[in-house]
This record gives structure tokens, sequence and C-alpha cells, in this order.
């Protein structure tokens, strides 16, 4: 072959730091929320063919690692996802058929609007797939994998069959305006990919919402978004928001220490539509020496309301979860939290319910988002 067919592989493994020639990318979603993460509840439900290594590694959070002395039985160990090399049918046709390809079937953590996704071949350098494609599909309730292949299911094309970079991030932007459940990943026609990231916005169901009655108005199974912080150097601020309990320090929003001292570290938060806040727990698990010193919660109803105060400034203790019932409701649409004057919080959650103006609101996202 000639050089020309081998442009997007990456070069062989030549000792030291696997990640010193990898192929990074800028994309402008992956600052929303990771439909796949794990911790959302989304899992790799079902795959082709997973010869080489495990469909599971695809949602894994790390970076991929690389162990150039690991090898098992079947050949070298990657942690990705690997499928076996794709044959013809003969000496004469050595080479699959064009629209033969492998596959992984991804239920999304929540429902929601796909911005971009990034498949990222991180170690595959030379057995990454030649192309990759992403289709999207809408399926209530829990599907399993027969249900998703039925004849009836409607796959619509996120990302058409595109070339993809071996030991790279290759990020796809996409502008399909439905709501999603369940993705599937192709390669064409084989190969190996080390994570897939699905970024978008959460549309949540109005009606289980309703049926729940009282619900966390920030999480983002609900629909919360962060909108900006002061400081995201150790952690993202956006993991306050996340469902279940800090397990690791860097599961939750640390800052680095604030030197300036006429200042404080915050982070925003949009609701997904106006909420009654009825009470407030603010969670510093796993954040022992370097937890908040004092928060305070602010909030506002609307782009342009004035901003008041919810809980005063108050002291936090480490590695613990507070509990604050409030006075009086807060009708809000935003939240921001303030560490004074620096610090770390795990999580954040604002109980509740959205109002008739808020549920309104969430149902016509809903409906403008269905099929």
């Amino acid at each position: 072959m000639t050089n020309q067919q081998h442009a997007e592989h990456a070069a062989p493994y030549a000792g030291g730091d696997p990640y010193a020639d990898y192929r990074s990318g800028d994309f402008p979603f992956t600052g929303l929320v990771d439909l796949a993460d794990r911790r959302l509840g989304a899992a790799v439900i079902a795959a082709g063919d997973e010869f080489f290594a495990e469909r599971e590694n695809l949602l894994v959070r790390e970076p991929a690692v690389f162990d150039p002395e690991r090898f098992g039985h079947k050949g070298k160990i990657m942690d990705g996802w690997e499928t076996r090399r794709r044959r013809g049918t003969g000496p004469a046709a050595p080479f699959p058929a064009a629209d033969e390809h492998d596959w992984a079937l991804v239920r999304l953590g929540a429902p929601g609007v796909v911005r971009g996704v990034v498949v990222d071949t991180a170690h595959f350098r030379g057995n990454h797939p030649q192309a990759v494609s992403v289709r999207a599909a809408a399926v209530e309730g829990a599907p399993g994998p027969e249900r998703l292949l039925a004849d009836d299911v409607k796959w619509e094309e996120l990302v058409p069959p595109t070339p993809v970079r071996g030991h790279a991030a290759n990020g796809f932007e996409v502008t399909s305006e439905r709501r999603w459940t369940h993705l599937r990943l192709c390669q064409h026609p084989d190969g190996g990919i080390a994570r897939f990231r699905v970024h978008g916005e959460i549309v949540p169901d109005p009606a289980w919402l309703e049926l729940l009655g009282t619900v966390d108005l920030v999480s983002v199974l609900n629909g919360g978004v962060c909108e900006d912080a002061s400081d995201r150097f150790y952690s993202s601020p956006a993991q306050i928001i996340l469902p279940g309990t800090s397990r690791r320090m860097d599961d939750g929003w640390e800052n680095r220490r604030r030197r300036v001292r006429d200042g404080n570290d915050w982070v925003r938060f949009r609701l997904a539509a106006q909420g009654e806040v009825r009470a407030v727990e603010i969670d510093t698990a796993c954040l022992k020496g370097n937890s908040a010193g004092w928060t305070a919660l602010s909030g506002r109803d609307g782009e342009s309301g004035e901003w008041f105060e919810i809980l005063p400034p108050t002291r936090l203790e480490p590695d613990t979860p507070h509990r604050f019932p409030l006075a009086r409701p807060a009708v809000v649409t935003h939240v921001r939290l303030d560490a004074f004057p620096d610090g770390g919080v795990a999580r954040l959650r604002l109980h509740g319910a959205f109002t008739e103006r808020g549920t309104a609101e969430l149902r016509r996202r809903h409906g403008a988002t269905a099929g």
C-alpha cells in the first residue's frame, strides 16, 4: 500500500509516554454533559463483535491506558473495544463488502439532544477503524438488544461514515434537534475504539417528574446545567450536580488555592425550568482538607432577574453532607453557589418541584424534540 492509504494511521509506539504523540482536539461541544456517562446510567448493552477487547471499555471515565507488554490468549490486550479483522469471500475477494461493519449499542444515561460525539482511538495506531458512523433511535422504557435491532425501530444517521485518525480524538458535531435514547456506534469495517463520548443536553420526561412530585431541581438527570464557574483547575464544576454520592476527591468540584484576598470562587447553574426550592443539600464528601470553608447560595428568576439570597454564608464541615430546610420556598430558574474563599464541593441538591410555568416549559421542550 502507498503512504497515502495509511495517512490516518499513527506512528508505531516507540517507547516512553504513549500519549506524547496523541492527537487531541478542541471541540466546542465538550463542555456539555456526556449523555453516555456511566454515572448517569449509560451502558454499552450489546456489540456485534468484541473478540479482542470488551465493549464496556468504551464508556470508562478515565483516559485509556496502554501497556506494551500486556498480551493474552487472543493477542494484545487493549483498553477499548476491539473487534477481529473482517474478511471477504476468498483470495479473489479478500476484503469485506462495502456495507459490512461492526457495531455497538449504547444506552444513554439520560435521553437528550446530541450536540457532538468524540470517537477516541487512543493507542489504536494501525488497528483503528477506517471510518466510523453514528446512528440514533428513540425507544422509551428499557429495551433490550433484540427490541432495538427489530425491523420496526427507526435509526437516524447523526454521523455518516467518516474516516478517522488513529491514536487521536475524533470529534463530530451533530445538528439533529431530536431527543434520543440510544446510539449505534459503527466502525467500518472493523478495528478498535478506546472511548466514546456523547455530549449534549438532557431533555427530561415531564410526566415522570410530575409523578415524582418533589425532585432535585438542579440534577443533571432532570435537566440542570452548569453554565459557568470561576475556576475549573482540578475538576469540573458540572460534577456537582451528578447523581449519587461522590466516591473520590476528583468526583466533585475542586478549585485551586485562592491567593487574592478580595474575591471568592463560585459556580452558576441553570435549572431545566422554573422551580420552587424547599430544601438544599450541600455535600463535601471526600474533600477533607480542601473543602470550601463557607458557602452561600443565591438565586434569580429569569435571565434578567435580580439575584437574591437563599442561604447566607454558612460554615461547612469537611467530608460531610449538610441539609438546609428553607423557611420559605425560593422560586428560581438559576442559582449561584459561592465558596469562601475557595475549596471544593462534592454535590449540590435543590429539593422541590417545578412550578406550573416550569412544567409547561418542560412539556414544550419535550414535545419539540420528540419524533
